[in-house]
């Protein structure tokens, strides 16, 4: 390609995934480049930062960086770091396919924003359960943060991420993203392999607060229940995992409705 190819700065928040970061790490380090990896470490307490300064001293496109706080607030320092036209995020339980970075290019030379596919790995029944989509003007802004690439101006424009969340905060960012104007495409080549929870107390904590993140959503943002499609919700089976995910949620939902308030500016 005679056209030089615009670099992708790779964000990655990271919190004692030692299990995992060698996997994530060599399937970042192999993507087509102009790239560079910033890395955050939120306050490990295992070997995770031992692994990725292994890799930062191999390859100089990595940086490393220690600054602990909510994923918002992490992750906004590392936005603080990056040198690149477009910027994407990645979950140190995660996995990037060769092609990864190569179709977010493609998709982002029209589009503002662009999510990919997620494959589930691991445990059978959490690989199956789906996300609970969330519409915003026609899009789908529950995509995660951790298959998702933006050009540079969005995340400028709504200056990162808010760290009030304590999740969620990746579908306030494509809200207020498509609330400015910006479209989000999907490409189904554009794929990351994301290990499940392996047990069962590691699902319902997730899902406690993946609803808490929902409300927080409410709380900020007035109410949303428009914006969910009940059609795509019942097509799902309620299957006994689903029905669990779906009583966490729940419970983490009235948790931060008895707790919590948007601060006021």
């Amino acid at each position: 390609m005679s056209q030089q190819l615009k670099k992708i700065s790779v964000i990655l928040n990271v919190l004692n995934e030692e299990r995992n970061i060698s996997d994530l790490m060599d399937s970042i380090v192999t993507q087509e480049q102009p790239l560079e990896v910033i890395v955050i470490d939120a306050g490990s307490c295992d070997r995770t930062v031992a692994y990725v300064k292994e890799y930062a001293e191999k390859y100089d496109f990595i940086r490393l960086f220690h600054h602990p706080g909510t994923r918002g607030e992490s992750t906004n320092f590392g936005l603080q770091q990056v040198t690149g036209d477009i910027i994407c995020f990645i979950g140190g339980d995660c996995i990037a396919n060769p092609f990864w970075l190569q179709e977010m290019r493609r998709s982002l030379e029209t589009a503002d924003i662009v999510a990919g596919k997620t494959i589930n790995i691991g445990y059978h029944a959490f690989e199956d359960l789906g996300r609970v989509e969330l519409f915003r003007k026609g899009f789908d802004i529950s995509y995660p943060s951790h298959d998702i690439g933006f050009k540079r101006k969005v995340i400028e424009d709504v200056k990162g991420f808010d760290p009030w969340f304590i999740t969620a905060e990746d579908i306030d960012l494509n809200l207020r993203a498509v609330d400015l104007g910006n479209s989000i495409a999907y490409n189904d080549r554009m794929i990351i392999y994301h290990r499940t929870r392996g047990t069962f107390f590691g699902f319902v904590k997730q899902a406690f607060w993946n609803g808490y993140g929902r409300k927080q959503l409410t709380l900020k943002h007035g109410r949303l229940w428009k914006s969910y499609d009940p059609r795509r919700m019942f097509d799902t089976p309620l299957t006994f995992w689903a029905l669990v995910r779906l009583a966490a949620a729940f419970l983490g939902y009235g948790y931060a409705k008895l707790l919590e308030r948007y601060p006021s500016n």
